[in-house]
């Protein structure tokens, strides 16, 4: 676990160095005049902290000068939060247009030039744009113009260019007679482009992610889990535990760990919930999109919708189901193969070309076995009682699974008291030595719930168990699909039976409600005993 951030930060000093961090977090550049004067200077003042705390927290660079400060971020994933930051002085973001433009500009500027006009920076990118198909530029289009006022707009606001005679608008009117002349600060362009990898060099989108070596050795996998984590949390609103890795999830469990060194370095408020946790800014002043944000009818449908859900949740009559929700891999790989589809080769160097690692060379420490859930039993169980549960796990790793490695079959989404088994903690630990590609199967039994209802539970292996040890063992192999059972009393049988039976009358003909009302309300009395509410 890295150390506590802003540890030589003194409690008087932690807001504002808190205040830099977000700033930085939350701006792709800080100049002088941007996002207001004297912002530079603030964070200039933390710029070694900064750059120590977001390292070891986060594995982001920090590029501090006396006229820029930049955060070089690694990508874990394609996220399409982080085209935020392009966006027109209107407010509307950029299309494919502009971004296109915007990039064969920054390939336009010449690094022996220090200044250039923008009829000479037309003429240059304008024969690349033709040669794109679905692209070009023609002068007396005017959408074609407008993207590319609003490309320079974009550069301007971050000090990359700086009008120097003549204006923008002229050029608008008259292409042929205005003009516009800028300075050009190369500085500032080399860190507004700043790839993985040369785009030269990629033949998949997946190139653009971090793919940072990381050994083998188990601390060094822990320390890049934790970093995983923290970069998920710091760029998404909420992080569901069951959308990321185990690993990941793992580390954002540990109380006093990721999401409290987090808090610390931004100054938000941690937040956790049995589904994930989330970093809470009630100042608004660290998101890049508010909820439920301004006007529009999707937003206020939304609003409803949720209140709708709370509605339903405090509801004690209802029962809604609880659906999985999807591996955020699964969307990763579907997003991929679409960019895929569309991705232009030409250009690329194939001798140098980078290809995407298989999965398990990428990450062996996610593939050392898999759990398959066996058959439970399919019937409801009475509170109280036993509940038979057999899961069948394989070795797929090229390692022999031994019983001193202290592995067992636990729940990473139920507490260990609710999933305790009858039998004793041997019951869910391997008990002989498992070679690659054998299995083996846990048997052992859980008590269900006193009271009455669904349960959902997910079992997963885990490493270096020892129940003597304070801290959990660590989350290996994939998660076993949802295991589900009920609880029901025995002695409400016959009530079940009755409400089954008028619910499906009622369904087969709505016409019949007057007619059943006096068997419905006898059933109501009957469950409430006689003391059913008026």
């Amino acid at each position: 676990m890295p150390p506590q951030p802003a540890a030589a930060v003194q409690l008087s000093d932690l807001g504002s160095y808190q205040s830099a961090v977000r700033l930085v977090l939350t701006h792709d550049v800080i100049t002088a005049t941007r996002p207001r004067p004297g912002t530079l200077e603030a964070v200039l003042r933390w710029a070694d902290q900064l750059a120590k705390d977001l390292r070891d927290v986060l594995g982001y660079t920090l590029i501090a000068t006396t006229r820029q400060v930049r955060l070089i971020r690694r990508l874990d994933a394609l996220d399409p939060t982080q085209t935020a930051i392009f966006t027109a002085k209107s407010g509307r973001p950029f299309d494919r247009r502009r971004l296109a433009y915007l990039c064969l500009f920054l390939a336009s500027f010449s690094r022996s030039r220090v200044e250039i006009s923008l009829a000479d920076l037309v003429r240059a990118f304008t024969p690349t744009a033709n040669a794109i198909d679905g692209l070009g530029f023609d002068p007396v289009v005017s959408a074609h113009k407008a993207a590319v006022v609003d490309v320079l707009d974009w550069l301007a606001d971050r000090g990359a260019l700086r009008l120097s005679d003549g204006s923008v608008e002229a050029w608008t009117a008259d292409t042929d007679r205005g003009d516009a002349l800028y300075d050009i600060d190369h500085d500032i362009c080399a860190v507004l482009f700043r790839p993985a990898r040369p785009v030269q060099h990629l033949t998949s989108a997946a190139g653009l992610l971090d793919a940072t070596f990381t050994s083998a050795k188990r601390a060094a996998q822990r320390e890049a889990a934790a970093q995983r984590a923290a970069r998920a949390l710091a760029e998404h609103p909420v992080v569901y535990y069951a959308q990321v890795e185990p690993e990941v999830a793992e580390a954002l469990r540990q109380p006093g760990g990721v999401a409290e060194n987090l808090a610390r370095l931004t100054g938000l408020a941690v937040e956790r919930r049995a589904e994930g946790v989330l970093l809470a800014d009630a100042g608004g002043r660290f998101t890049d999109r508010p909820f439920p944000g301004r006007g529009g009818a999707v937003n206020r449908a939304a609003g409803l919708l949720l209140a709708k859900i709370a509605d339903v949740l405090e509801d004690r009559d209802q029962q809604p189901s609880l659906l999985p929700l999807p591996p955020e891999a699964a969307d990763q790989r579907d997003l991929l193969e679409r960019i895929h589809a569309a991705l232009p080769l030409t250009g690329v160097v194939t001798e140098l070309a980078w290809t995407a690692p298989a999965e398990e060379e990428a990450y062996p420490e996610r593939t050392r076995g898999s759990a398959d859930l066996g058959s439970p039993d399919a019937g409801g169980a009475e509170p109280g009682s036993p509940v038979p549960v057999s899961i069948t796990v394989t070795n797929h790793s090229s390692e022999t699974w031994r019983v001193g490695d202290n592995i067992r079959i636990a729940s990473p989404t139920a507490a260990q008291d609710k999933v305790a088994p009858t039998e004793g903690d041997s019951a869910t630990r391997v008990a002989h030595d498992v070679p690659p590609e054998a299995s083996y199967t846990f048997t052992f039994r859980v008590t269900a719930p006193a009271e009455e209802g669904s349960h959902h539970v997910t079992w997963q292996l885990q490493r270096n168990a020892d129940p003597a040890q304070p801290q959990p063992g660590e989350w290996f192999g994939a998660p076993s699909a949802e295991w589900k059972f009920d609880t029901l009393k025995a002695q409400c049988a016959g009530l079940r039976t009755r409400a089954a039976g008028y619910s499906a009358r009622l369904r087969a003909d709505p016409s019949v409600a007057k007619t059943e009302q006096a068997g419905i309300r006898a059933l109501l009395d009957d469950a409430y005993d006689g003391r059913r509410p008026s």
